[in-house]
């Protein structure tokens, strides 16, 4: 992290801790920040707030001692669509005036009202806004509000910051995109096919940082694990919704998961450790995780584990003897950790990690949409197991 830090910074499109991979990169991000001005004998409590989807979410995992400690200030984003009065108000204007904006500049309100009276002191100094959603420009029907939120943000004066991102070569043909690109002040891409890409779409390469993504700086907690999950003989398994729904040949994902679990019971001595990531309601690990453990529970030799922050789930997690993860930020605990780690992903961000770890993402990373076969996992993980890499 080169960017200047001596001035008031606000982390934003931050979508909740929910999502412990959201947590994992605003946590580790808030401790750089402080890192990073202690070395330069800075004031580490110079303010930084991290703008929220979910403050109540932050506050019920680790950002809330990020909080007490002083390192950060949580403000929670106004939602436009919970409340009915200026949803309709702002729609009409925004109808009338063609301001597009307007949503968004509702959205910050709270933050910057927070900010305005944290930083009184600071008028002389540019602050920084830091994009943080480290994927959010993979996702096309995000791509328009992360547009008209930077721009909102250039608008009142802050010097902007993408930080740790992956987007897809493709959506760079988007020219609108590529100018809402070029317009941060820095860039840093968590993986080389982004990089590149970003390259090749015209942006300069003196804006341009590749950094591996924050939270493989995650912190690790130590934890009590239950008798089943035994440290070091545990396979760690994480599957998601999101990955399930983006599968080609129905139902084809769940039929790899339950055939890897029966064969690393019948061949292997290993047991089998569930482990969640995302826990929001209409997005939770724990649905399909839940279907996996119902379905071997009396095998009495898989667990699965509970929510739990980011930092104790990495706990889990590295002290797993292999680990497979539908879930990017599951799979960065796993590789940051030294767990041996087979990807079902389904997006450049797991190519372009996996490409950057072991100069290709080819038998590590196993694309959803390619899945056809019910022994796919089973073949990929062999291939791990023989050709273990140092990670």
């Amino acid at each position: 992290m080169s960017m200047d830090l001596n001035r008031p910074i606000i982390l934003y499109m931050h979508a909740g801790s929910g999502n412990h991979g959201c947590e994992a990169i605003a946590n580790s991000t808030v401790k750089l920040i402080a890192q990073k001005r202690q070395e330069a004998s800075v004031d580490t409590h110079i303010p930084v707030i991290v703008v929220t989807n979910s403050v109540d979410e932050d506050r019920k995992y680790s950002l809330s001692h990020l909080e007490k400690e002083g390192l950060c200030r949580l403000v929670e984003d106004r939602h436009i669509d919970r409340d009915a009065i200026p949803h309709i108000l702002y729609y009409v204007y925004r109808k009338l005036s063609g301001d597009r904006e307007s949503f968004l500049r509702y959205k910050y309100k709270d933050a910057f009202a927070l900010f305005k009276k944290l930083t009184a002191d600071y008028k002389d100094v540019t602050p920084l806004a830091v994009s943080i959603g480290g994927d959010n420009y993979c996702y096309p029907e995000m791509v328009t509000d992360l547009i008209l939120a930077h721009n909102v943000f250039r608008k009142r004066g802050f010097e902007t910051v993408l930080w740790g991102c992956s987007i897809e070569p493709e959506s760079l043909k988007d020219k609108e995109l590529v100018k809402d690109l070029d317009s941060y002040s820095k860039i840093y891409a968590r993986e080389s096919i982004t990089f590149n890409a970003l390259i090749d779409a015209g942006i300069s390469k003196d804006k341009l940082v590749l950094r591996k993504d924050p939270a493989f700086e995650l912190g690790t907690s130590k934890v009590t694990v239950p008798k089943t999950f035994l440290p070091g003989k545990t396979v760690g398994v994480n599957l998601s919704p999101m990955v399930q729904n983006k599968e080609k040949v129905p139902g084809i994902t769940i039929e790899n998961y339950k055939n890897f679990i029966k064969y690393i019971l019948g061949e292997t001595d290993q047991n089998i450790a569930l482990i969640p990531h995302v826990v929001w309601a209409n997005n939770d690990d724990r649905g399909p995780l839940e279907e996996l453990y119902l379905e071997f529970k009396n095998t009495n030799r898989v667990t699965l584990i509970e929510d739990a922050p980011a930092e104790e789930l990495k706990g889990y997690i590295s002290m797993c003897s292999f680990f497979v993860g539908a879930r990017t930020h599951s799979t960065i605990a796993a590789y940051s950790s030294g767990v041996p780690t087979l990807v079902i992903g389904y997006s450049v961000k797991s190519r372009g990690i996996a490409t950057d770890l072991f100069g290709t993402c080819d038998k590590y990373v196993l694309p959803v949409q390619e899945l056809t076969e019910a022994d796919e996992m089973i073949k990929a993980y062999k291939w791990i197991v023989t050709n273990n890499k140092s990670q």
